[in-house]
């Protein structure tokens, strides 16, 4: 699961974005300023950025010179502007890539995707939270040394759980991420069930979850004592 933050006033624009870049291993949040890009990124490990360089509150390119100074994560420049100078100085200030607006949404996905797949080798192939090892790329799943077998249903959840440590997950987002373009269609109640066997197999005590926890009336956040 692969988060990407959208950071763009354009609410229209945005939501198109979502929409057209919309695939099972992609978890989006959409920020409308500079300054709720900051507290999303406080609380959200993202993989990708895709930044407006104009904002109400700031200019794209001296959030991206800022960033720069303390991370890596590859930022795709969205932007009217499309001087030659422009470009250089995106690409200078750390942009992975730098689009001109109007674009084409299908050539945006491309970039996405070969941004996220240049970024790979830098990630962690594995997971290690406690006794628990996750490596969802070999779908090998233990508890303490022993075997673990989750259906994809299952490891679709745990992987959005795991990727977005502390972080409540509304039930609408969880049955959209796991259930795709069918959410609207699946009964709550099924993610209820996947929820419930997910903790039978990792949680010691599974009535009393000590890393899957319910927030009630939004939804699921994973966590540890």
């Amino acid at each position: 699961m692969s988060n990407i933050l959208i950071i763009e006033d354009d609410a229209p624009l945005s939501n198109g974005i979502k929409l057209a870049l919309q695939q099972d291993d992609f978890l989006f949040s959409q920020a409308f300023t500079l300054e709720s890009a900051r507290k999303l990124m406080e609380t959200i490990e993202f993989d990708l950025l895709l930044l407006d360089a104009n904002l109400p509150d700031g200019n794209g390119f001296d959030f991206l010179k800022e960033l720069r100074k303390s991370s890596k994560i590859p930022v795709i420049m969205l932007t009217i502007h499309d001087m030659e100078t422009d470009i250089v100085t995106g690409l200078e200030l750390g942009a992975n890539d730098y689009v001109t607006k109007p674009f084409s949404l299908m050539v945006l996905r491309a970039r996405v995707n070969t941004q996220l797949k240049n970024n790979t080798g830098f990630l962690e192939q594995k997971t290690i939270i406690d006794d628990f090892m996750f490596d969802f790329d070999k779908m090998e799943f233990r508890k303490n040394g022993f075997i673990i077998e989750l259906s994809k249903t299952e490891q679709k959840l745990l992987k959005i759980f795991v990727n977005n440590k502390g972080y409540t997950l509304t039930r609408e987002i969880l049955l959209d991420k796991i259930w795709s373009e069918d959410a609207a269609f699946v009964d709550e109640n099924a993610l209820s069930v996947t929820v419930k066997r997910l903790r039978d197999k990792l949680e010691d005590t599974p009535s009393k979850p000590k890393y899957i926890k319910t927030v009630y009336g939004i939804g699921y956040v994973w966590t540890s004592r």
